[in-house]
């Protein structure tokens, strides 16, 4: 499999910890500042603009960045389950070993982003445009998750759980995902041409055409 090559965020050494409060401009701008060890609670920013900065270890609880703009951001350890990122637009991001449990990135629109090692059980990712994004080994990633209706360019998939994941609308042509494993996915049968699966898929795909497996 040909991994898909990311650019990684730009972080410049050095950076300064920062409270949240604190580091929030009055123009909702937040710049080259590290939070780390620390929590971030009941935050509700429309368009917030965040760049060259770190989130390490830190545990967002019922936040809502709607429209918030991500460019040269490491997320590494930290929990966003239930963070509202809908109509993102997410740029030279990276998300580590983070848990994102019905994390909403939906309508968002992702360039040069990578999830690795993360869980993400009931996630939603629907009516996004992603292309150069990569999801690297996350357990969870899309489990039970919602990416219909999505455009995925230049999208890898490796070693991830997609079971029970949404694909409905959503262009599978000539992707790989051999590598990933479930046993149910919810696709649309005109859009598959070309997918790539392991012979252990076929029986989940044979029963989204219809067939009976006796």
């Amino acid at each position: 499999m040909n991994k898909i090559a990311i650019q990684k965020p730009n972080i410049p050494e050095n950076l300064q910890t920062a409270d949240f409060h604190d580091a929030v401009t009055q123009d909702d701008v937040i710049s080259m500042h590290l939070f780390e060890d620390c929590t971030i609670c009941g935050e509700d920013i429309e368009r917030l603009c965040v760049e060259k900065t770190v989130f390490r270890n830190v545990v967002f609880i019922d936040v809502s960045f709607r429209h918030i703009e991500l460019t040269d951001v490491i997320f590494e350890k930290c929990d966003l389950s239930n963070a509202d990122f809908s109509g993102a637009v997410i740029h030279r991001t990276s998300v580590k070993q983070s848990k994102m449990v019905g994390m909403n990135v939906a309508e968002a629109t992702l360039r040069n982003v990578s999830f690795e090692e993360c869980h993400g059980h009931f996630s939603s990712f629907s009516y996004s445009n992603m292309k150069q994004v990569r999801f690297d080994h996350c357990a969870c990633a899309l489990m039970q998750s919602e990416c219909s209706n999505t455009v995925l360019q230049q999208t890898h998939f490796d070693g991830c759980e997609l079971e029970g994941a949404s694909f409905t609308g959503t262009s599978l042509q000539n992707m790989d995902i051999s590598t990933c494993r479930f046993e149910q996915l919810h696709v649309s049968l005109d859009k598959l041409k070309g997918c790539k699966i392991a012979p252990e898929h076929a029986i989940a795909f044979a029963r989204a055409l219809g067939a009976v497996i006796v």
